[in-house]
């Protein structure tokens, strides 16, 4: 390895409703949210994108209206140099956004590179969950043979596992809800928010969307279950073999305490010592570990907690020395499992909200976090963070980062 990987910025878009009839963001087409965060990153940093030398975004369904190779078709409607710069997408479930920030660092410290822009993105009110089709969900054999059941059932499933009950599960999504509602009104996200606007310029959404603060535990405790019930007849039969001690499994997560449907798109400016040198970009974190842990795919939400001890690992750094954890909210009980097996105080966990309250635009979640993260540790003037995510098929991502 020949030289560290820096983060130079960090932008999004925020993240509005996946629905029509009242989402901003509806008829918002993908690749006008990656253009915007575009020319934002060439604008904040007096950057000539022609030497980017290369756009890697994570996309968990790559069909339809952000199907095909979208960065690099993106990177063509920019203009201004971008579309001197390659393009990539790159699947890896919920992870793929952080993925694709850890592929351009590995590229920065092989010395091959010198300046990449890496994030993710979904349109999910465009591309419904499952789109990709593929034969871990439609082709039953397949999925009897690995054990698949619904990621909702397993959070239900890890719930129970870890003895987390219904009111426990409320009570953190209320939590994520009031974080996220207190963040927004002290502008805690506005150094990396990046407004939506039209073809007049005109601003379509400028904040997260989905946040309601007017959650209460009583209004949490009224939702019904979202999953498990008559139509989950299979469910419980696969998920017994191999947990047979799960009869029955409590249906204990509703919409309430799992993450929303939303869109969004982020991108974070990764490049070596040498791009900062002579392009003048100030370097405001080390990427100083990544790890990558597979776990058993039918209980596959606790991946976080063996990908975040291997980047640690590879960091060099121990649990103590981290002042700040990101941990994907997919549902209540991922972050809380991961509080509790690696024994992470809740006021150093998703201090500002997570994806409960504000949304999972699937592809776009891990580089989303990763810069929430960065600007926290920032405000906060503290050191080190990790940014990590569950994903589908049973495997976690992670990333430590070090502030400058």
């Amino acid at each position: 390895m020949s030289d560290d990987a820096f983060i130079f910025d960090a932008v999004r878009t925020p993240r509005g409703k996946g629905k029509p009839g009242g989402g901003a963001l509806y008829e918002v087409k993908p690749i006008d949210l990656v253009v915007t965060l575009l020319d934002a990153l060439s604008e904040r940093n007096q950057l000539d994108p022609q030497r980017v030398e290369d756009l890697v975004m994570g996309i968990s369904s790559a069909v339809g209206d952000q199907g095909s190779c979208l960065p690099r078709i993106a990177a063509l409607c920019a203009g201004k140099g971008w579309p001197q710069v390659p393009g990539m997408a790159l699947q890896r479930f919920c992870g793929a956004g952080l993925e694709a920030v850890n592929l351009a660092a590995a590229k920065i410290r092989s010395g091959w590179h010198d300046l990449i822009a890496a994030g993710g993105l979904e349109s999910m009110s465009r591309i419904g969950l499952g789109a990709a089709g593929g034969a871990w969900i439609y082709d039953p054999a397949t999925s009897l043979k690995i054990g698949y059941v619904p990621q909702g059932y397993s959070a239900d499933m890890m719930a129970a596992l870890s003895g987390f009950d219904r009111a426990q599960l409320d009570a953190y999504a209320l939590r994520s809800q009031q974080l996220a509602g207190a963040a927004r009104r002290a502008g805690h996200f506005s150094g990396s928010l990046v407004p939506v606007r039209d073809a007049n310029g005109l601003v379509v959404l400028d904040h997260d969307e989905y946040i309601r603060e007017e959650t209460t535990l009583q209004s949490l405790a009224a939702l019904k279950p979202a999953f498990g019930g008559p139509g989950a007849a299979a469910h419980p039969v696969v998920a017994r073999q191999r947990y047979p001690q799960l009869d029955p499994i409590p249906a204990v997560h509703t919409a309430g305490s799992s993450s929303g449907i939303v869109d969004g798109a982020a991108l974070l400016l990764v490049g070596s010592r040498k791009a900062s040198q002579t392009l003048g970009l100030r370097p405001r974190a080390r990427i100083a570990g990544v790890g990558l842990a597979p776990v058993d795919s039918t209980l596959m939400l606790a991946g976080p907690v063996p990908a975040t001890r291997q980047a640690l690992e590879k960091a060099g750094l121990s649990l103590d020395q981290i002042d700040l954890f990101e941990v994907n909210e997919a549902f209540a009980a991922v972050p809380m499992y991961f509080a509790k097996e690696l024994g992470v105080p809740l006021d150093k966990l998703n201090v500002n909200g997570g994806a409960i309250a504000m949304g999972h635009p699937i592809g776009a979640t891990g580089a989303i976090i990763l810069g929430a993260l960065l600007d926290e540790l920032e405000r906060r003037k503290l050191r080190y963070g990790v940014a990590t995510l569950c994903t589908a098929g049973g495997m976690g991502v992670a990333t430590v980062i070090e502030r400058l």
